[in-house]
């Protein structure tokens, strides 16, 4: 909940604030900066989402105290998810820039663009979103950091230092970052590689930019009894049985568990079993709907295995097809 007003707005500084124990439930009294009102860019609430309390109260003390938070995790277990739902109860504008192999330096900061100006061709410089972002009262969240291009990663390592300041060399300028300007970061790996062969496209990531990072998170996946909590919780209108989403959560977790003693390559993440039960709602077919959201993704070679880790969790042997499946 959103308390009072306790300074003006007008300039894109929070004007109220929160307490943790009664917006994230957790057993800390703590009162955070907020924002009265949302604005467009601010995500929307998930009133289903549970919160971890050590990586919120680091993505907190980014939002307070103006840090640069990184979240590590393996994949699915709602890194992402975790800072924009923070953002949404403070009110905090937030905008998730997922740095794959496309996103380029100029993407980032901009390029000379051809505009009409009274019916004349002009030539006009065009901000990209890092410095739209940073001159206003925004957070900005680099998803897969990981993955990101030397040539991007290089220019927001500018601006990683708290009072870092962006040079425009084209436009010979440089921007101030707003007050209220946030820098958050979600990655697989740590900024090592990754030994795995998990998450391909991913890559080392220069030690001096690593230290630049004033705190680092790390997001895995939940106990079994949050887990099935959210399960369950993500269904309330379809009264998803507790007793499945157990079962379905027991499956993930031996995925997981094979995983890393070797004997699958690909493990079902709390993302995953929420679409099997999405699935499963559509098609009316919890067999079916796992072969289609997990099975099918497997390598042929471990489908015996994963079809194993169903029959003991589901206590039905994995049809080879489902024939009776009716949408509903």
């Amino acid at each position: 909940m959103v308390e009072k007003q306790t300074a003006l707005e007008g300039d894109g500084v929070p004007g109220a604030s929160v307490s943790v124990k009664e917006t994230f439930n957790l057993d800390i009294d703590l009162k955070v900066p907020a924002f009265s009102q949302p604005c467009e860019h601010v995500p929307d609430i998930d009133e289903t989402y549970k919160f971890d309390q050590e990586t919120t109260l680091a993505i907190l003390a980014g939002f307070a105290h103006n840090r640069r938070v990184m979240v590590q995790g393996y994949h699915g277990t709602g890194k992402s998810t975790h800072i924009e739902q923070i953002a949404a109860r403070l009110n905090w504008p937030c905008i998730r820039i997922n740095l794959d192999s496309h996103i380029s330096r100029i993407d980032l900061i901009g390029k000379d663009a051809i505009v009409l100006k009274d019916g004349k061709q002009v030539t006009e410089f065009k901000e990209g979103l890092l410095p739209w972002a940073l001159q206003r009262a925004c957070a900005i969240v680099f998803d897969e950091y990981d993955a990101g291009r030397p040539d991007v990663m290089f220019v927001i390592q500018r601006v990683l230092e708290v009072e870092g300041k962006l040079t425009l060399l084209d436009q010979s300028r440089v921007i101030s970052p707003h007050p209220s300007f946030r820098l958050f970061a979600t990655t697989n790996t740590i900024g090592l590689g990754d030994p795995t062969g998990l998450y391909h496209g991913t890559q080392q990531i220069n030690q001096g930019q690593m230290d630049r990072w004033n705190i680092v998170s790390t997001l895995n996946y939940l106990p079994r009894e949050k887990e099935i909590d959210i399960l369950v919780s993500k269904f309330v209108e379809h009264k998803l049985d507790r007793k499945l989403a157990a079962n379905m959560v027991s499956v993930a977790q031996l995925t997981r568990q094979g995983f890393v003693n070797g004997d699958i390559s690909i493990v079902m993440s709390p993302r995953t079993v929420i679409m099997w039960a999405q699935n499963g709602m559509i098609f009316g077919d919890s067999a079916f709907a796992f072969r289609l959201t997990f099975l099918n993704k497997c390598d042929d070679t471990e489908k015996a295995i994963v079809a194993e880790y169903y029959q003991r969790c589901m206590g039905d042997d994995l049809p080879e097809s489902s024939a009776k499946v009716v949408l509903t």
